[in-house]
């Protein structure tokens, strides 16, 4: 019995051990992949500073430019527009979803294309209204009957409204 004892000893201090190695690789690797990131971030972060004053200079030189023929107030408000409209489209492109690839149903292309239908339906036919459901071999629902709930429907809990 002494002799198993001793092996459970070693085990245990065995186990210890190798959890103690694995705990200093994964945080060396940890420590090294966090230094890599962070510097891939101070470079994006600085190119983006850069990129923001590139295009400062690029808007000045544009007003400048139409500044030679247009009062000082058109030339700044042509550019606000131009860079309003970029950064519009710049927005739509970094949205994801449907709505960049689809146009909605109705609307109309860049080059006045005539509206978009919306899907299972034909242009200029009038929409569908749903059909209810009905449980095969059941009763049909009425559709004849008040379209209002009777007192009996209403729950007794519900909410309580003062006058």
């Amino acid at each position: 019995m002494d002799r198993i004892d001793h092996l459970e000893h070693l085990d245990k201090h065995l186990v210890d051990e190798l959890a103690q190695v694995a705990r200093e690789a994964v945080r060396d690797e940890l420590r090294d992949q966090t230094r890599k990131q962070r510097r891939t971030a101070a470079l994006y972060a600085t190119s983006g500073a850069v990129a923001l004053y590139a295009g400062a200079a690029l808007a000045l030189t544009l007003g400048l430019a139409l500044a030679e023929g247009l009062p000082g107030w058109a030339a700044a408000l042509i550019t606000a527009a131009v860079l309003g409209a970029l950064a519009y489209a710049l927005r739509n492109m970094a949205r994801p979803g449907p709505s960049r690839t689809h146009p909605p149903a109705g609307s109309v292309g860049a080059a006045g294309d005539p509206p978009v239908a919306a899907p299972g339906s034909g242009l200029g036919a009038p929409p569908v209204p749903p059909v209810p459901p009905v449980t095969p071999g059941g009763p049909a629902p009425d559709m004849t009957g008040p379209l209002t709930p009777s007192p009996a429907d209403k729950d007794p809990e519900g909410p309580h409204h003062r006058a």
